[in-house]
């Protein structure tokens, strides 16, 4: 590009383009907006030239890597034969196949596949449904939600009321109601009357059984017969990537049966591989009423979501005249099902839920080498999905105030991570924490590189606290 087509896209940006989850008026003379012109592999470059490596994959979305030309070619080819055409009463080819093979990779008989065009849309279509199962089978009063705290489930109206973070719900509050928070199952912040070992660290199964029970707490004082579902991700994002401890999905599954509500496992993150396996419900051993997901499932080529129910859950709408009064103009969109398709060939062809758990071990300890680092309390996750809690005194786990996470995160690290050559997320929407979820073409050279570039910014962050 040239430097005129440079300064034009500058003014254009300010002017014109309203950025998500941005501080737009940060954006002036002094601080252009960062521009992203081509993607490569595991690589991205802006608009000056120079090279990033992609350690979100996007936003949890590039699996395969980008520049695939078949991807693209496979949206070529059908935007040719069909354009555009909606689901609403009417069906494609695309649609059907693919709906198929994703309930053949869903575990249990999550068989029915209603598509949206992305993960919020996903999360609302899953609470629409529980509530309207439950007046078909007679239970008009459940229509509540339960879910964690610090968890992150969308933005629409329905999804951001199940979503626990308070800031992001403030500024559009009133929300919709019936919604309740439980704890999540971050064990590093784990209450001290728990059991704890000579590590410092929880017992496993304690905690995992206690997070569990916080679920049929919050159930029995709601009354169950208003309780309509509980929505968890397998490794929740939002505060830094907490996976599950053994034995608490099994808990859950039990809770929830016990007392006529649906478990739904969002994994708008951790599907399509990001955990070793198409459904992280399939990677913890637990079979849910319903699963969300989106981003994955196309490697980000074409917008695209889905929510995946049981054949309980659908039993009562294939009755009679009844009908699931919810849609999307563009979802199960011919082009993004198509993509799809062609996404999950390069699934099974390059084997890439194998790759992520055969690397898996190396990309955790290589991570892990950071805790010699002061500023580094723990390091966290699962496959390809990982959480890199930062902290003032690693021996107490004392964490950074408001005004100190900020100067941190915003003030240094985004910034100072992304001149670096690392593009990934510096993230307080629970305790200080760099995300990391690379595409899973990834190898121990690029596992290499992140903890290389890691370790420089950090380091130097460590000096200025």
């Amino acid at each position: 590009m040239s430097d005129l087509d440079l300064d034009h896209l500058q003014r254009a940006g300010k002017d014109h383009l309203w950025m998500h989850f941005s501080r737009q008026g940060s954006y002036g003379a002094d601080h252009d907006i960062p521009v992203i012109v081509k993607g490569d592999g595991a690589y991205i470059w802006d608009a000056q030239g120079r090279r990033y490596l992609d350690g979100l994959a996007g936003l949890f979305v590039v699996q395969a890597g980008h520049g695939r030309e078949e991807l693209a070619k496979a949206a070529y080819d059908q935007a040719k034969d069909l354009s555009f055409f909606p689901l609403w009463t009417f069906a494609h080819p695309k649609a059907i196949e693919l709906a198929e093979r994703v309930a053949s990779y869903a575990p249990g008989d999550l068989n029915r596949v209603f598509f949206t065009t992305g993960g919020g849309e996903a999360v609302e279509t899953a609470w629409k449904a529980a509530k309207q199962y439950f007046k078909l089978k007679g239970k008009p009063l459940k229509h509540k939600v339960i879910s964690r705290q610090v968890a992150y489930h969308g933005t629409p109206q329905g999804a951001l009321s199940i979503t626990g973070i308070p800031d992001m719900k403030a500024p559009f509050e009133p929300l919709v109601p019936s919604t309740v928070h439980v704890p999540n199952t971050n064990a590093y912040r784990a209450p001290a009357y728990l059991p704890h070992g000579e590590d410092g660290m929880v017992d496993p199964v304690a905690f995992g059984r206690w997070a569990a029970d916080q679920i049929e707490d919050a159930i029995l004082a709601q009354g169950p017969e208003t309780v309509a579902a509980v929505f968890l991700e397998p490794v929740q994002n939002a505060g830094g990537c907490f996976p599950p401890p053994p034995g608490y999905f099994q808990r859950v599954r039990e809770i929830c049966d016990t007392y006529d509500v649906l478990l739904v496992s969002d994994e708008v993150i951790c599907a399509f591989g990001r955990l070793g396996e198409m459904f992280g419900a399939t990677r913890f051993g637990y079979e849910p009423d319903m699963i969300t997901c989106a981003k994955g499932l196309t490697s980000g080529y074409s917008p695209l979501g889905a929510m995946i129910a049981s054949e309980k859950v659908m039993e009562p709408f294939l009755e009679g005249n009844n009908s699931f009064l919810h849609g999307y103009t563009f979802g199960g969109h011919p082009v993004s099902c198509a993509v799809a398709m062609a996404n999950l060939d390069i699934f099974e062809r390059e084997k890439l839920n194998e790759r992520v758990r055969e690397n898996e071990p190396a990309f955790f300890g290589t991570l892990q080498k950071l805790l010699d680092l002061p500023i580094v309390g723990e390091v966290r996750g699962a496959g390809y999905f990982y959480g890199i809690e930062l902290v003032k005194d690693q021996a107490t786990r004392e964490t950074f105030d408001e005004d100190e996470s900020e100067r941190l995160l915003r003030g240094f690290l985004s910034k100072a991570l992304y001149d670096a050559g690392l593009y990934c997320r510096a993230d307080d929407r629970g305790d200080p924490v760099i995300q990391l979820a690379p595409p899973l073409i990834c190898d121990q050279s690029h596992f290499d590189e992140i903890e290389q570039i890691l370790r420089s910014v950090l380091t130097e962050a460590g000096t200025l606290l």
